[in-house]
């Protein structure tokens, strides 16, 4: 179906082939606005709009196969929604002719609600907190590795300490290691001299 299909379809709904596509129009432009500015467009029942930054990365060119870099970008998705998603797969069944498809809106949806400056700013309000919480992850994450790194180094420091100690204690043990079978040999010595007397 293209838009002329579409228009051609609400028609007999909106009173008239020139209502119809004006209000086409209307939506479309409204959707098409409001993600451009960051916002996202929910409807229930249906769906949602939205506009996600893709970051810098490589990619291969399918042709070639050279490796081509691709810059940051940004671009619309659309989330189809849970009523939408249950028609297409059939576990619900679609309404008949009169019947909307899509649930309607909730009551004081529609009574005028939050604007869309209002809409951005909480949004950028979002954006905001979400870079100082990253940043402030960041800060703790470099602090503890920070730490981590100077207890490692203390902890080799302590090590080679002592094994200067215990390469002073050597000699020292060898030389008493040497004096031990000496008195052992000269206490026998005694021993069977006093036996003798």
């Amino acid at each position: 179906m293209n838009k002329a299909q579409l228009v051609e379809a609400i028609a007999d709904k909106v009173g008239g082939r020139q209502q119809a596509a004006e209000a086409v129009d209307a939506v479309l432009d409204a959707i098409v606005r409001a993600v451009v500015n960051g916002d996202r467009v929910s409807v229930t029942g249906f769906g949602s709009f939205e506009k996600v930054d893709r970051p810098a990365r490589y990619a291969r060119n399918p042709q070639t196969g050279e490796r081509v870099r691709v810059k940051k970008t940004s671009v619309p998705r659309f989330r189809a929604g849970q009523g939408f998603k249950d028609l297409v797969s059939g576990s619900k069944k679609l309404p008949r002719g009169g019947e909307v498809a899509v649930k309607k809106a909730p009551k004081g949806s529609l009574s005028g609600g939050i604007t869309a400056k209002a809409t951005t700013k909480k949004a950028t309000a979002k954006k905001v907190t979400a870079k100082k919480a990253t940043a402030a992850k960041t800060a703790a994450k470099k602090a503890t590795t920070a730490a981590k790194k100077t207890t490692a180094k203390k902890a080799t420091a302590k090590k080679t300490t002592s094994k200067k100690a215990t390469a002073k204690k050597a000699p020292a043990k060898r030389a008493a290691a040497k004096r031990a079978p000496a008195a052992k040999r000269t206490a026998r010595k005694a021993t069977k001299r006093a036996a003798r007397s």
